[in-house]
């Protein structure tokens, strides 16, 4: 596979140390294998990452200009075969692990964002305040100090790994480690940026944005892809999850996507009927209540629950009616009240059986809803 190696970086013959940098930098955050699992990719890596190791150090990319093999260990210019080099220097015969990148991906974070309940139905946007990491300016990511570059490590020769050979009554037994003094890289920052101490990154508060949609529900996780801590040394950021957590209204439950409102009305009205006003997120709303309502009667208001997630329309407003029976009343209204039992002819009322409780019936729905 001889080919160029400018090329294999994408730039010119005439591109400068910095424009070298710079394609490197963005070839690496597209191939990295952190990224990038695909074993193509991972190919593409290893290439770019020799080319780079060439045409950064100023004296191997003048011996390549050159051409001449006595320049560059055999390799002419016009006939480089960067397989044979990628396998040199990457360990070549799959057994060596080879000098391992110096870029990592960033790590992913979680963070819980606490939302009212208007909010999760109808969506919002909210500001986030995060701790977390950003390439360091002052080395443009690279971890070395201005002026200085990286250099191959004098323990492994920038193999990235040493082997030691011991003696055993089974013979000689070689074992390979990643090198101690350049942690497996195969260079090491000679002088480091002393702003980031070497690691291409500084740690920093910054607010981002999340656009909530409208139906979210405690547990929700939002991705923000690339939102979270950049990698050390360039390296692509990691994904910021945000959680939600929706805070108790004082009279709405929500369950699914309807939400469920108790209201009391003295028995009177329950037996006339009447209009009354009620808490909806959408204001407050005139309910007819029917007269005759019974107790625990289910009233149901049409697309005044929670936004559909998934989907568009909203869920229903359930309006539990509970009827309030007085326990004090006064001679003229126990007369009354001892008239119309008369009129219904209830002087010796007998009590109906029912059921109800031996099913999943509405006392047991309450206890679903609100907990009582």
């Amino acid at each position: 596979m001889a080919t160029d190696l400018y090329e294999v970086l994408g730039v010119k013959k005439t591109a400068t140390a910095d424009e070298i940098k710079k394609a490197y930098r963005k070839l690496a955050r597209e191939l990295h294998p952190d990224v990038n699992p695909d074993e193509k990719a991972q190919e593409r890596f290893k290439q770019v990452t020799a080319a780079y190791e060439v045409l950064s150090d100023d004296k191997q990319r003048a011996a390549y200009d050159r051409g001449g093999p006595e320049d560059f260990g055999g390799f002419g210019a016009n006939g480089f075969d960067l397989g044979d080099f990628v396998n040199a220097f990457f360990g070549g015969n799959g057994n060596q692990r080879g000098p391992r990148a110096r870029m990592t991906r960033g790590q992913d974070a979680l963070i819980r964002l606490r939302i009212d309940l208007s909010e999760a139905v109808f969506g919002v946007e909210k500001e986030i305040t995060v701790d977390t990491a950003v390439a360091c300016k002052s080395c443009d990511a690279t971890g070395s100090a201005s002026g200085s570059e990286l250099v191959q490590c004098g323990m492994c020769k920038g193999r990235g790994e040493v082997s030691s050979v011991q003696r055993s009554f089974l013979g000689d037994v070689r074992t390979t480690r990643a090198c101690p003094q350049c942690a497996g890289f195969g260079n090491v920052i000679e002088h480091p940026c002393t702003e980031c101490s070497g690691e291409g990154r500084v740690r920093t508060r910054r607010t981002v944005k999340v656009a909530v949609p409208g139906g979210v529900d405690t547990g929700l996780r939002l991705k923000l892809a690339g939102q979270s801590e950049v990698g050390a040394w360039g390296g692509p950021a990691g994904d910021l999850y945000v959680e939600i957590v929706v805070n108790e209204h004082s009279s709405l439950k929500r369950s699914g996507d309807d939400l469920h409102l108790q209201i009391t009305i003295p028995f009177t009205a329950a037996t006339l009927g009447c209009s009354v006003s009620i808490p909806t997120l959408d204001g407050n709303k005139t309910l007819k209540v029917p007269a005759g309502i019974q107790p625990g009667t289910v009233l149901s208001v049409k697309a005044l629950g929670a936004t559909h997630l998934r989907g568009s329309g909203r869920g229903d407003l359930l309006v539990h009616v509970m009827v309030e029976v007085p326990t004090e009343v006064d001679a003229k209204q126990k007369k009354l009240l001892a008239e119309l039992a008369a009129l219904r002819g209830e002087e010796e009322p007998t009590a109906t059986i029912t059921s109800e409780l031996q099913n999943d019936g509405f006392f047991a729905k309450l206890k679903d809803v609100f907990g009582k």
